[in-house]
């Protein structure tokens, strides 16, 4: 069954980022959307029917996304799910690899690096979790939307695309988290909420970054934020712990292969 997690996780990546691919093409061809206009803004999204098919395909990529979180550690999932960002680059650049820069190669070869680590690592290995602290889901929670309105207000950076695309990410991560907590079931269905208002806020968000730049550095620094965040929420909140010996080490040098491809993402942006 744990591998069955992780596999879901991979399926789920490969859907989710080819969809954001579809969406940045669709919402790039539609006007201005704006928070001010709120309702204007879902009707032309609403009436792209490209960008409802690629919506359709994320939302059937988060409910197989939500499924892995019952079978796996959140950690784990989301080490996974860095994956798909090779999707995101190949969708985004119409399968012409040589159009993309060699920061973007080298973000996607890192992502894939981090993949192949973490597979090493999980030979003859058991991963765990258990249910975290209400009060520090709430601390991490509120954290993952303090951020995100302070990137999109206040953060300086040269191009909106990746400014939203991070504070998407942080909204995305603080929804992923939700997710993973529902899963315990009883009280944790509260937090139901704020997985709606997170989800829902970071997909508006998202849309705003594509109609500023491209594809792969706004989905992409959002993707790997959205992994980056929970991973440390997975050892921090959820007591995953890292097995010992080289598998540990291995593990540790796939997060930081995830560290290293958003970095080289955001780099050329920020």
């Amino acid at each position: 069954m744990f591998w069955l997690g992780l596999s879901l996780a991979l399926v789920s990546a490969l859907a989710v980022n080819w969809a954001y691919a579809k969406e940045h093409d669709a919402a790039a061809d539609l006007p201005p959307l704006s928070f001010g206009e709120l309702r204007k803004s879902l009707r032309l999204l609403l009436g792209a029917r490209a960008w409802l098919v690629a919506f359709g395909v994320e939302c059937a990529g988060w409910l197989v996304y939500v499924a892995s979180l019952r079978l796996a550690p959140l950690a784990l999932v989301q080490a996974v799910s860095a994956a798909g960002i090779a999707a995101l680059a190949f969708v985004s650049c119409r399968g012409k690899v040589h159009l993309l820069s060699w920061r973007e190669r080298s973000a996607v070869l890192a992502a894939f690096t981090g993949l192949l680590l973490l597979g090493l690592s999980l030979r003859g290995v058991h991963q765990a979790d258990r249910p975290p602290s209400p009060l520090w889901v709430f601390v991490w929670l509120a954290s993952c939307a303090t951020g995100a309105l302070l990137v999109v207000r206040v953060l300086p950076v040269a191009r909106p695309d990746a400014r939203f695309g991070l504070a998407a990410g942080l909204l995305f991560a603080a929804g992923d988290m939700s997710a993973k907590v529902i899963g315990y079931g009883g009280a944790w269905f509260a937090v139901l909420v704020a997985l709606l208002v997170c989800y829902g806020f970071g997909t508006s968000v998202l849309q705003g970054a594509f109609q500023r730049g491209g594809a792969l550095t706004a989905a992409g620094i959002a993707t790997l934020t959205a992994n980056a965040v929970p991973i440390s929420a997975g050892f921090v909140l959820f007591g995953e712990e890292l097995p010992s010996g080289a598998a540990g080490g291995l593990q540790v040098a796939a997060f930081a292969s995830i560290v290293l491809s958003a970095t080289l993402l955001g780099r050329h942006s920020l």
